[in-house]
């Protein structure tokens, strides 16, 4: 996400991507009992799903949030109809090692999450390619004349933006040993609050990886503020919800600041 949103787009589509992900990684498990096929099955319906938004993005060039907002709904609408209500689960131990086990104390998907963020990070500030979504996102139309593939580059983005969402599935259906519709639920609004939170600029053009990581341990720790002294899920997404109108409205005052 806060690639695409340097390169001045948004993706808020990541947890209905979550949600399909997860029915096609039940579904052909329940057919063919293998968790490589399955695990397969989720990752490239991820990469079509961020395929599919950046096609339109790129190509057609239409709003990435009108996009994206449409297929908020649509796949999230296709995993439900698909699933049909139903959710798939006994995985087997070894499929629940990946969420749940532990190297040297640390959970293993905290090494996944070290690894994406250091190659994002890498990629962002010592790649020619990565030096080029600042410059889209700072200006699209001067970066299109100096040469560089928008286009392309915009389909990689979203593309990949899919893949991860697979794989985080993978990683949330392993935890919770369940796979249905519903998985990734209200995912969006941690991410995007996440991001902005990190000094990620929601017109592109600026931002970090460094800063994204603190801003998600800020929603973590917000998250286990708000849980230890009330019970209630709604309040946690108001809490959320908030701090993202905060950060925004803090984003518009430095940028204000600077245009002066």
């Amino acid at each position: 996400m806060t690639l695409i949103i340097i390169s001045g787009g948004i993706d808020i589509s990541v947890g209905s991507t979550m949600g399909l992900c997860a029915v096609m990684f039940g579904q052909c498990h329940f057919a063919s009992g293998s968790l490589a096929a399955s695990s397969f099955a989720c990752l490239v319906t991820g990469a079509a799903c961020g395929a599919f938004n950046g096609l339109l993005i790129a190509q057609f060039r239409v709003h990435p949030l009108i996009v994206t907002l449409a297929t908020f709904a649509a796949f999230r609408g296709i995993a439900e109809g698909l699933s049909q209500g139903r959710s798939w689960s006994k995985f087997g131990d070894r499929f629940s090692e990946i969420a749940r086990g532990t190297f040297l104390g640390v959970p293993l998907p905290g090494y996944v999450f070290v690894v994406l963020a250091i190659g994002c990070a890498v990629f962002l500030s010592k790649t020619p390619s990565g030096r080029f979504l600042y410059a889209i996102g700072h200006n699209e139309r001067a970066s299109r004349f100096s040469g560089i593939a928008v286009e392309k580059v915009k389909f990689c983005l979203y593309t990949f933006s899919g893949m991860i969402a697979g794989l985080t599935t993978l990683i949330y259906v392993s935890r919770f040993d369940t796979a249905k519709a519903d998985a990734g639920k209200g995912f969006e609004l941690d991410v995007i609050t996440a991001v902005v939170l990190g000094g990620t600029s929601i017109y592109g053009g600026r931002g970090n990886i460094v800063g994204t990581t603190l801003g998600l341990l800020l929603i973590h720790e917000t998250r286990l503020f708000v849980s230890r002294y009330w019970k209630i899920d709604e309040l946690r997404s108001i809490v959320i919800g908030l701090v993202l109108i905060g950060a925004v409205l803090t984003c518009q005052l430095v940028a204000g600041r600077a245009r002066r």
